[in-house]
């Protein structure tokens, strides 16, 4: 082959790449890299809050800790919930991915409903303590449990809203097989937010309070 010729070669295979408006040098597009370096800062920001909990959780100032009144097989089972949705998670993107809207949209609408369970069982959590006289400013361990829980929530409740908008696009059409990206970056944020909640449901519940 002549040196004109790869050149020549060369030459199409950079306008082939500048072609391609959606690739990075990582080799994942804008909007993936740019949910990848959110859930970085966001694991700084949990890191945060779950060191802040372990500072604090024996801080009573001679009032009811969290770690009184915990229902701890209730709370394991809202979790097995959430974990759960990650597995329809999984089979939306996969669905989607084969061009199955329907089966897509099925998996989707489970995923947020799964979701809403586990954020009806953190209110129902949230309300007993308060009945049992742990609220948000009753100690500075209740505080920082609200608080980490409670952040975390809001992360789940976020995510329902994503996985709904995906709902109504799939069945606005706007939402198929050549846009699936879409449903895995949102795939990337749920996951997060279930693993996440697996360290805290571990530090909090399981880790007996010194």
């Amino acid at each position: 082959m002549s040196a004109e010729a790869v050149v020549a070669d060369q030459g199409h295979a950079a306008d082939d790449h500048g072609h391609d408006e959606h690739a990075t040098t990582t080799g994942l597009s804008h909007t993936k890299l740019a949910m990848w370096v959110f859930l970085g800062s966001e694991c700084l920001l949990f890191g945060g809050l779950i060191s802040t909990y372990l500072l604090y959780k024996t801080r009573g100032n001679g009032r009811t800790l969290p770690t009184d009144v915990f229902d701890i097989p209730f709370t394991s089972v809202s979790s097995f919930v959430l974990l759960m949705s990650s597995l329809t998670m999984v089979l939306a993107l996969s669905a989607v991915s084969r061009g199955e809207d329907d089966a897509g949209r099925t998996w989707l609408l489970a995923t947020a409903l799964l979701g809403g369970v586990f954020i009806g069982g953190q209110v129902y959590e949230f309300t007993s303590f308060v009945r049992e006289g742990v609220a948000f400013t009753t100690n500075p361990a209740s505080s920082a449990f609200f608080t980490l829980t409670g952040f975390h929530g809001v992360h789940v409740s976020l995510g329902i809203v994503m996985l709904m908008s995906l709902y109504v696009a799939s069945v606005k059409g706007k939402l198929t097989q050549r846009n699936a990206e879409t449903v895995e970056i949102v795939g990337l944020y749920w996951h997060f937010v279930d693993i996440v909640w697996i360290f805290i449901f571990t530090v909090i519940y399981l880790i007996p309070a010194d």
